[in-house]
């Protein structure tokens, strides 16, 4: 059994779309959008299950090009249509045991009909040190975010 760091880790990013806000708000809490673009490039999302409102649960399936599955669970804690939406999750490994925890606070910022959507981070027992969670993350969300800015242009 791997030991949890019960240390809090913030991370935070932020990138310009050129979408109006409501369009990007829509992207996170649509199930249909949301599978499209969450997760590394390659990865699918089979099971993408969402209720959108505070204590919805969360359940992403993401799964990688080799059949490997990662499933990633979580709860809304806030959504405040356009602007925040705040969730906690919990994503697990290939094995099914969860690597650590996570809050995200989500944020949409309109600006001349862009949107710059910043992402705060708040990781708690995790399993892994945080060099390589950090690394991870912040791949994982560059990638995702590079699908979500492909789907947007697309709209």
């Amino acid at each position: 059994m791997t030991a949890k760091n019960n240390q809090e880790h913030k991370m935070s990013s932020f990138r310009v779309f050129d979408a109006p806000r409501e369009l990007v708000f829509k992207m996170w809490t649509d199930p249909e959008y949301l599978a499209m673009w969450w997760g590394p490039k390659g990865f699918t999302n089979p099971v993408c299950e969402i209720g959108v409102q505070p204590g919805g649960r969360i359940l992403i399936m993401m799964t990688a090009p080799d059949g490997s599955v990662y499933p990633m669970r979580g709860v809304f804690n806030e959504i405040r249509e356009p602007e925040r939406i705040v969730f906690t999750a919990w994503p697990e490994d290939g094995n099914g045991n969860v690597v650590l925890e996570v809050t995200h606070t989500v944020t949409f910022i309109s600006e001349n009909n862009k949107t710059r959507q910043v992402i705060e981070s708040v990781v708690r027992n995790a399993t892994l040190p945080p060099e390589v969670y950090q690394s991870e993350m912040n791949k994982g969300w560059n990638s995702s975010l590079e699908k979500l800015e492909a789907l947007l242009k697309e709209q």
